[in-house]
């Protein structure tokens, strides 16, 4: 039977269910506010109408109180919206759980880029010989990262994980007593959470999905790619921020990194647990039991007595499990091998880590630790810098730190972040000590420019009695200029002979992250993205020149505007230009439990990342290699778009527009995460200091979703005033990476909607700032249409379209609220006689419905 197109699958098992448990959900009797479940579809019928009229949101949360309440009191208004703002949250997780439950229906899961089709692919086109050989070098690294917006408490994600199964199995009664509990189930945290908290909160994650897909993923190839013989690759990483990530987060502290290496510790050990007791009852014969016991205690000894126990090393349990599997091939007929196969497949790939704990800090940061420890150590006349040191030329200074040793104490330092930078290269040698080398073996330099931020850094952790560090030292490139340098940057580094032996022990490879968010905040959305792909060009380039193996780390977000969207298709449109050996990037916020939360949905998009390097090795991707003249046209749009955007950043009304006619304030106020919203602690609003979340947040909130379009519209005008539109068209057609470019583009525009804060353009301060941007956002639309062909955005992807016109139309009352309260605010704050009390109902009530909002985008920060 013919399968039905997917747009008609999501209608069936998504829509359609989604209005018959939300018909339920509405009706049921569990708040103090009598037909609060009534009033909101009435309310967001108001809204709908109101917005067709032109309306702002100030007269339809006014029209509806005219309509129908008789006369409220303020309080009655503020109640009763509040509790619209979690009706609406509440909807958001049960769209979220339909949408989950129907994954496996709506996608293909054998599809295009999963492996069955790139096996059957393979051997279609006789590469199987080569897809192995791949396979074997191959890797991807999902990095799961600090400052989650997923902002569910456990308890809330226990419900939708239990309303997700029975939804799957239509159990209705199940299904209503679900939607009872999590309508009285608390979504908001009082109290900011702790990096600690927020690890814990992302190991759900780890324990609970990644660990069993990933594992599914890696016995399908052993089987049925490589026939059961041993795949002596580990094939998928998995990296960990929360609780290392100290870069502008002043809660990450030593003893939390400490903390957090032993929970993934303990959690690792505890499924391996759980797997070798399912192993027991099924292997009950010849001697084998009593060797499956010996692991199962020592595992058990290891979490629950870690203290007093017998350290289980990672070679025991390895040893023990392949000594069970000879015997078990030998004399039992390989019963049950594929049981055990699976668990030694997940000892290979997790190890007693589960994730790799990344540590980042920035340069300036470094730098300036690097100052106190020379004074320091040279008023102690310890010998270790020259007297002059600071006094001497940047080459100079290189050349010093090359050839340092010597071994710090921290506890000599007064100064507490010179202190705790320096604990922290200690706790990574702890961490490899206790969980293995693979454990914590990566130092991540934020905000890098030069040889000098990186030859610091790794000065500073040989200071540490660390003559040969295992450890990587991994700058990350992130602004335009940077970007543009970073290539001179590593030549200068590998012709450097003290850090080149240092490559060498580590296998002449070299991680170097690149940041798409930051990149984008700072350039513009396709200045980023194309300086990104330039800068991976020429890394590219002078690492393949110094015989260095180049490996790639994305820091993306999740928005198109942060280097998200469709990152599968972005990462199989690279050409042979750019080494692709390895796919790491970061998934943040709630990208991970959108793309990631579920079984289901966690290996078909693990697979769609392998499927990407696959293709873009195996295929012949020549057509992904840009000719002269295509080169040329996505350069001339990247600089008319930067230089766009550059202006538009330094327009006198941009930051005083998005400090006070947008949420970005609130961001800090909200408990959504560890980390503080900028990285100084400064009362003014400097650029440099914000951070990307709720920088592109705040436009997301406003439904104007700037980073992920301005400039795109201006730049294609430019050729399309000269006459000369049949180059980008070209292009288009030419290229996969601007296709993909566009796409994501396209997707930011879908997200828009412009009639929620039309009314800021009768704004006597801001109004014709916000025309700048409604103007840009209407020519980039256009412009897309006439470059795609397309007579509505998102054309080619009508599923994606639909799950995103359902979200925004859940949330639309939840705007409405938002932006009702600013405006309220806004009105009050020029009061002199406002009442401060009125202030704060409405600055908790625009907190409050930022949540939803967030959760509903799906990829929003």
């Amino acid at each position: 039977m013919a399968r039905k197109p997917k747009i008609e699958r999501f209608n069936e098992n998504v829509l359609a269910k989604y209005q018959i448990y939300n018909s339920i959900f509405i009706t049921l009797p569990f708040d103090t506010i009598s037909n609060t479940g009534v009033l909101l579809p009435l309310f967001k019928e108001v809204c709908e109408k109101g917005y067709d009229q032109h309306k702002n949101p100030t007269e339809i949360v006014e029209d509806f109180f005219l309509l129908y309440q008789d006369n409220p009191e303020s309080k009655e208004k503020h109640d009763l919206l509040f509790r619209f703002i979690q009706y609406i949250e509440r909807q958001v997780v049960l769209f979220d759980a339909i949408e989950d439950a129907a994954f496996p229906v709506v996608n293909n899961m054998d599809g295009r880029g999963t492996l069955r089709s790139i096996k059957e692919e393979a051997q279609a086109k006789g590469k199987l010989e080569e897809l192995k050989d791949y396979l074997r070098r191959f890797k991807i690294r999902p990095t799961l990262t600090a400052h989650p917006t997923q902002f569910y408490p456990g308890t809330v994600l226990g419900i939708i994980h239990d309303l997700d199964d029975a939804i799957r199995n239509n159990d209705s009664p199940r299904i209503k007593k679900l939607l009872a509990q999590l309508g009285k189930t608390a979504f908001f945290k009082k109290e900011k959470p702790t990096p600690y908290d927020e690890a814990v909160s992302l190991i759900w994650y780890l324990e609970n999905v990644f660990y069993h897909s990933a594992g599914t993923i890696y016995n399908y190839i052993q089987q049925n790619i490589f026939e059961g013989e041993d795949l002596e690759n580990d094939l998928i990483n998995l990296g960990f921020w929360p609780g290392g990530d100290r870069d502008g987060n002043p809660f990450v502290t030593t003893e939390i990194t400490l903390k957090v290496a032993k929970r993934l510790r303990k959690t690792i050990l505890i499924n391996y647990y759980r797997d070798i007791r399912v192993l027991k009852r099924r292997i009950t014969f010849g001697n084998l039991q009593d060797k499956i016991a010996v692991l199962e205690n020592a595992l058990y000894d290891n979490f629950y007595y870690a203290k007093t126990a017998e350290p289980l090393s990672i070679e025991t349990l390895m040893n023990g499990l392949l000594e069970i599997r000879e015997e078990l091939i030998k004399e039992h007929q390989s019963l049950f091998l594929e049981d055990l196969q699976d668990l030694i497949n997940k000892v290979k790939i997790f190890g007693f880590h589960f994730g790799t704990l990344d540590v980042r800090q920035d340069s300036r940061v470094h730098h300036k630790v690097l100052t106190e420890v020379v004074q320091k150590t040279n008023k102690l006349g310890l010998d270790i810098f020259p007297k002059q040191y600071e006094s001497l030329s940047e080459k100079e200074q290189v050349s010093v730190l090359s050839s340092i040793k010597g071994k710090l104490d921290p506890s000599v330092f007064d100064d507490d972040i010179t202190r705790a930078t320096i604990e922290s290269i200690y706790a990574i040698k702890t961490i490899q000590q206790n969980n293995g080398e693979r454990a914590a073996n990566r130092y991540i330099i934020s905000n890098n420019g030069s040889e000098l931020n990186i030859v610091e850094t790794f000065a500073l952790i040989r200071l540490c009695g660390w003559e040969f560090p295992t450890l990587d030292v991994i700058p990350l490139f992130e602004t335009v200029p940077d970007l543009q340098v970073s290539h001179q940057v590593m030549e200068s580094l590998y012709n450097n002979p003290e850090y080149m032996g240092h490559l060498k022990r580590r296998g002449m490879k070299q991680t170097i992250m690149l940041g798409f968010s930051d990149g984008t905040k700072d350039g513009g959305y396709l200045m980023a993205n194309w300086g990104i792909f330039k800068a991976k060009e020429a890394l590219t380039e002078v690492s393949r020149k110094y015989n260095v193996k180049v490996i790639f780390f994305d820091g993306r977000g999740g928005p198109p505007a942060r280097g998200g969207g469709n990152t599968n298709q972005f990462y199989a449109s690279l050409g042979p230009t750019i080494e692709d050996e390895e796919i790491q990037l970061t998934v943040q916020g709630q990208t991970i439990s959108s793309n990631f939360g579920t079984l289901d949905s966690c290996q078909y998009n693990l697979e769609q990342l392998l499927g990407a390097g696959v293709e873009n090795e195996l295929t012949s991707n020549e057509g992904n290699l840009f000719s002269v003249e295509n080169k040329q046209t996505m350069q001339k749009l990247a600089d008319i778009s930067y230089q766009t955007y550059v202006d538009f950043k330094n327009h006198p009304k941009f930051l005083p527009y998005l400090e006070h006619m947008s949420t970005l304030k609130y961001y800090g106020k909200a408990n959504i995460g560890s980390r503080p919203s900028k990285r100084s602690k400064s009362e003014t609003l400097d650029f440099g200091d914000l951070r990307a979340i709720p920088f592109v947040g705040s436009w997301s909130q406003l439904k104007q979703n700037v980073p992920g379009f301005y400039g795109v519209g201006t730049a294609l005008k430019v050729f399309e005033e000269k006459g000369e539109f049949d180059k980008v068209m070209s292009l288009y057609k030419d290229s996969p990476f601007f296709r993909t470019l566009i796409g994501n583009s396209m997707m930011s525009l879908t997200k828009s909607f412009f009639e929620l804060t039309s009314y800021m353009k009768e704004d006597e301060e801001y109004g014709a700032f916000w025309d700048i941007i409604h103007d840009e956002y209407l020519l980039t639309k256009r412009l897309l249409f006439k470059l795609t062909g397309y007579s509505e955005l998102m054309q080619n992807e009508p599923a994606g379209k639909a799950s995103i016109d359902i979200r925004e139309n859940i949330v639309l009352p939840l705007l409405t609220i938002q932006q009702y309260a600013l405006k309220k605010i806004q009105d009050l704050n020029k009061n002199k006689d406002a009442n401060p009390d009125d202030i704060a109902i409405y600055e908790k009530m625009v907190t409050r419905s930022l949540f939803g909002n967030i959760n509903a985008s799906r990829n929003s920060a």
